[in-house]
């Protein structure tokens, strides 16, 4: 089995939990090679994700863009935190990566992602996979300088729940819960009016860190939510429907800096590639926030109303969204009598660790699209 090189000056590097050494916990005996992704992987890992979830029958479909945002971010180090096996023929079979997004202040979130192929399935590496992610993201999380909580974690959908005891059995426990909601948009879309200082308008590019602001405040209350900083803000928008998001400007007021004050705001995404396999069109409900000294003024209505109209508009049929069951804001209950109705459901295993840095760690995870073997 071939190693990993240690990259000299890894600032992840700790005694004992080296990279190579981690190559330990996977099989050497399947006739796999085993090494870090890279850049060029990603039609490779493309097909393989498309053939794990063409077996787990999820609701989605990742795109190739999607694919490609695995690989890229200049704060991720490939070579150290991801590992591939590759079958004789040169084909992607298994993949696990690791990352801790810039910016969490008050727990570090170790993010873990892997799957294999439905081929290779059987065999023990699913279980040692996750036995790679954990150790992995617990070695990234050792290295920290800085004191606090972690946390390492994985999100899985209900629709396969013969892979949920590969977290389990890793000392992983569902931690939260979340539902897919969906409303048919043939129904009446109510329009709310706002008080005269707010004004609802289209996502610009100009108003976009002015809507990263307003997130951080919206989302101080929820669990497991860390500040966005401006480089994971723009992370992640392969999917980003400009033309459906939307944003309620305070007229009054203006932010430190001179920019628009922004209430409030929902962000959309549209994402083609699931519709042929959902058997319906829809728009994407990514993100809404309401500044929290700005609750209860209908903020929320009207920017739902906003985008469920922009969804029809452009021949959508449905409106989606992911909701935490227990978010404190209440708005499950908020989409409920708007008409959205549960269509499926996928929770977060994790493992809480009371601090990150050396000498006091234990284990764990944060939330990503976890496709088990």
């Amino acid at each position: 089995m071939d190693e990993i090189a240690e990259p000299s000056g890894d600032p992840d590097a700790t005694p004992g939990r080296d990279v190579a050494a981690l190559t330990s916990l996977l099989p050497d005996d399947l006739g796999l090679t085993w090494r870090p992704l890279t850049v060029e992987d990603s039609s490779a890992l493309f097909r393989l994700i498309a053939a794990i979830e063409a077996a787990d029958r999820p609701s989605y479909r990742t795109s190739a863009v999607e694919v490609d945002e695995i690989v890229e971010g200049d704060w991720k180090d490939l070579a150290a935190d991801t590992i591939v096996g590759i079958d004789a023929t040169g084909e992607l079979r298994a993949y696990a990566a690791v990352e801790i997004r810039p910016g969490d202040e008050s727990t570090v979130r170790a993010v873990v992602v892997g799957g294999v192929h439905p081929e290779a399935r059987g065999v023990g590496l699913g279980a040692a996979l996750v036995a790679w992610m954990t150790a992995r993201a617990r070695a990234k999380l050792e290295a920290r300088t800085d004191r606090g909580p972690g946390r390492i974690a994985a999100y899985l959908d209900d629709s396969a729940p013969e892979h949920w005891h590969y977290l389990e059995d890793a000392g992983y426990t569902a931690q939260r819960y979340y539902a897919t909601l969906r409303r048919d948009l043939t129904s009446a879309i109510h329009t709310e009016s706002l008080d005269p200082e707010l004004r609802i308008q289209g996502w610009s590019a100009d108003v976009d860190d002015a809507t990263r602001l307003a997130h951080n405040d919206a989302f101080q209350d929820h669990w497991g939510s860390e500040p966005a900083t401006v480089q994971s803000w723009v992370q992640g928008r392969a999917t980003f429907a400009p033309a459906w998001s939307f944003v309620v400007l305070d007229e009054e007021r203006r932010s430190a800096t001179g920019e628009p004050y922004v209430a409030g705001y929902l962000l959309s995404g549209r994402y083609e590639k699931d519709w042929p396999i959902a058997g319906y069109t829809s728009g994407y409900i990514e993100t809404l926030g309401v500044r929290r000294a700005y609750r209860g003024r209908k903020i929320a209505l009207a920017l739902l109303s906003a985008a469920m109209t922009a969804y029809r508009d452009d021949g959508m049929e449905f409106a989606e969204l992911d909701v935490d069951t227990d978010n404190p804001s209440g708005s499950f209950g908020l989409y409920s009598t708007l008409g959205f109705t549960k269509v499926q459901g996928s929770r977060m295993y994790s493992i809480d660790v009371p601090h990150v840095g050396p000498p006091e760690l234990e284990t764990d995870a944060y939330w990503t699209r976890f496709r088990p073997a």
